[in-house]
């Protein structure tokens, strides 16, 4: 009767352990198939479609076209323009002003007309070229994404400019202008359109900035 019943019990205990063990193998495959394909939808490894989430990584890809001199060049951390794909110092020593548009005798538009200068390397022109003013500089050089993030959008460091505002912005000639900047400049590292769409996304999304150290 004894032997009887540990044959018995004993097959039924390695049934439920073997089940268990079954059961732990599938949950760990199911979860490697799940990261898997997060990591095909999403670079970054981040299975998140949530409105913050892109967001945010709308904003990174347009930061990388804040951060090319194109853009750069005319935000920068000090009084005077910076030049060239390698961002020197303007070497004509021109400095801010009060305005963004020069100081004294050393105004912008003594040199940058309405249009580019044609030849290599000549003065670019546009429409009311200028630096943002001295009262409010919107730096970016030296910004980290989530540090220029909350530049943008805060209207006490953007001269008061709405989220709508904001969008409105990105389509006026001065920033149009990086895309077509003259011979001898090289242009963002992405087509405007996919900019201004990039940017439109991060604002409407609620303009959510990266995390600290977002790249």
């Amino acid at each position: 009767m004894t032997t009887r019943s540990l044959r018995f019990v004993k097959p039924k205990r390695i049934t439920v352990f073997s089940m268990l063990v079954v059961l732990g193998f599938a949950v760990l495959a199911l979860s490697f198939r799940k990261d898997r394909h997060a990591s095909a939808d999403d670079p970054a490894g981040v299975a998140d479609n949530s409105d913050s989430t892109i967001s945010q990584h709308a904003f990174l890809e347009v930061y990388r076209v804040f951060m090319s001199p194109r853009c750069m060049n005319c935000h920068p951390a000090g009084d005077v323009p910076l030049q060239g794909d390698d961002s020197h110092l303007h070497t004509q020593g021109v400095k801010r002003g009060p305005e963004g548009r020069g100081l004294y005798a050393l105004k912008c538009t003594n040199c940058h007309q309405s249009s580019n200068t044609p030849g290599l390397n000549m003065p670019p022109g546009v429409p009311d070229w200028h630096l943002p003013p001295a009262h409010m500089r919107m730096v970016f050089q030296g910004r980290s994404a989530h540090d220029l993030a909350l530049q943008i959008k805060d209207p006490k460091r953007n001269d008061g400019k709405s989220l709508k505002d904001l969008i409105g912005h990105m389509k006026t000639d001065l920033v149009r202008w990086a895309w077509a900047p003259g011979d001898g400049r090289t242009t963002p590292p992405m087509s405007y359109d996919d900019f201004y769409a990039k940017f439109k996304l991060w604002i409407d999304k609620g303009a959510v900035a990266p995390p600290v150290g977002a790249k």
